[in-house]
C-alpha cells in the first residue's frame, strides 16, 4: 500500500483494495497503522474521494521495493569516491542503509562488485558542505538573488566585494561542483566554484529566469570548459587532409567529421581549444597534413615545428 501512494496520487479506497487483493475494511485498517507509524496520509470523502500521502515534519520509516533499495545503495557507494565532498555523509548513509537490508537484498548488494575511480581535483581543493548545495539549491528553485563571497584561486577569502548573481543550476562535474548563474554586476553568464562560494543570507528579490544559451546548462558548461563561447563547439577549429585511410583515422578522430577522398586519403574537420593544441593533436595520425583552412591552423605548425626543431637541437657545451 505505502508502494502505491508513494507515487504521489490520490488513491480511492475501493481501487486499493483491487490493487492490493483486500477488502476496503483492510485497507482502512492498514490506513490506520501508516498513521501511527507518522505517515501522513491525508483521507478525501465523497465518490471521487481517496487516500493520498503527503508531506511530513518528520522522516518516518521509508520503504523501498527490491529493486529501489539495491539501486540506492549502489548509488551511495558509487558517491562515496566522487570527491563532491558529502563522502563522509554519503558512506554513513550506506552504512545505515545496508544494516536494514533484508538478508536476501544484501546478499545481492554484496554480489555487484565494481570499481569507481574516484575523480582528482585540483591540490588544495576545499570540500563543499551539504548546507552550502542545499542553500544554493534553494535560491536555484526559488529564482532569487543570490549574494556570496567568492575567493580567488590560491587564496582561502575573499578580497573582492560580494558577488550579486541569478542562479541558474547547480552543476557537478569531475568532482566538483559549480554554480551557473547570471552576474548582475557583469551582465554575462558565469560559472562558479562552490567550494570557493560563502552564500549571505538572506536571499535577494526574485527575478525572471533567463534561457541559458544554447538551452542546455550540460552543453553550455562543457562549452566553456573546452574554452568556448557556444556550446558544442571548440574556440578553434580547422579543417585538413590526411594521407591515411578514413579506416585509420575515424576510431580516433573523437568529434571531428571525417570525409573519405579517395581510397588512400581523407579530410578531417576537428576542434580544440587553441590552435597550437589542434596541430599537436594533428599530429597524432602520424601522416602528412594538409592544411585547408583556416591561415591561423597553419600558423600553429609553422610555430608548432620551431619548438619541436629547438627541442630536439644537440645541447651545447
Amino acid at each position: 500500500m505505502l508502494s502505491l501512494l508513494q507515487t504521489g496520487r490520490e488513491w480511492p479506497g475501493a481501487r486499493l483494495g483491487e490493487r492490493l487483493g483486500v477488502s476496503h475494511r483492510t485497507v482502512r485498517r492498514d490506513i490506520d497503522r501508516l498513521r501511527a507509524l507518522d505517515y501522513r496520509i491525508e483521507a478525501t470523502m465523497g465518490p471521487a474521494g481517496g487516500y493520498r500521502l503527503a508531506a511530513g515534519s518528520d522522516l518516518p520509516p521509508l520503504l523501498f521495493d527490491d529493486e529501489q533499495a539495491v539501486a540506492l545503495a549502489v548509488a551511495l557507494q558509487t558517491v562515496v569516491v566522487a570527491g563532491a565532498g558529502v563522502e563522509e555523509a554519503a558512506l554513513r548513509a550506506l552504512t545505515t542503509v545496508r544494516q536494514v537490508l533484508p538478508t536476501r537484498l544484501r546478499s545481492r548488494l554484496d554480489a555487484i562488485r565494481f570499481t569507481s575511480i574516484p575523480a582528482r581535483p585540483e591540490a588544495g581543493a576545499t570540500a563543499v558542505s551539504p548546507a552550502v548545495l542545499v542553500l544554493l539549491s534553494a535560491a536555484v528553485r526559488s529564482h532569487e538573488v543570490l549574494r556570496f563571497d567568492y575567493a580567488p584561486p590560491g587564496s582561502d577569502a575573499a578580497t573582492a566585494p560580494p558577488r550579486r548573481v541569478e542562479p541558474h543550476a547547480v552543476v557537478a562535474s569531475q568532482g566538483r561542483w559549480y554554480l551557473v548563474a547570471w552576474d548582475l554586476e557583469r551582465d554575462d553568464w558565469r560559472i562558479f566554484r562552490a567550494d570557493r562560494m560563502t552564500p549571505r543570507t538572506p536571499t535577494g528579490p526574485r527575478f525572471a529566469p533567463r534561457g541559458i544559451p544554447g538551452g542546455d546548462v550540460a552543453g553550455f558548461v562543457s562549452a566553456r570548459f573546452s574554452g568556448s563561447d557556444r556550446p558544442g563547439s571548440w574556440p578553434c577549429i580547422g579543417k585538413v587532409v590526411l594521407n591515411r585511410p578514413i579506416a585509420d583515422v575515424l576510431p580516433f578522430a573523437g568529434d571531428g567529421i571525417v570525409q573519405e577522398l579517395d581510397g588512400q586519403r581523407c579530410s578531417l574537420e576537428a576542434g580544440a581549444w587553441s590552435w597550437i593544441g589542434l596541430a599537436a593533436s594533428l599530429n597524432r595520425f602520424d601522416t602528412d597534413v594538409e592544411v585547408l583552412r583556416p591561415p591561423e591552423l597553419r600558423a600553429a605548425f609553422a610555430e608548432l615545428a620551431a619548438r619541436n626543431a629547438a627541442t630536439a637541437a644537440p645541447l651545447s657545451g
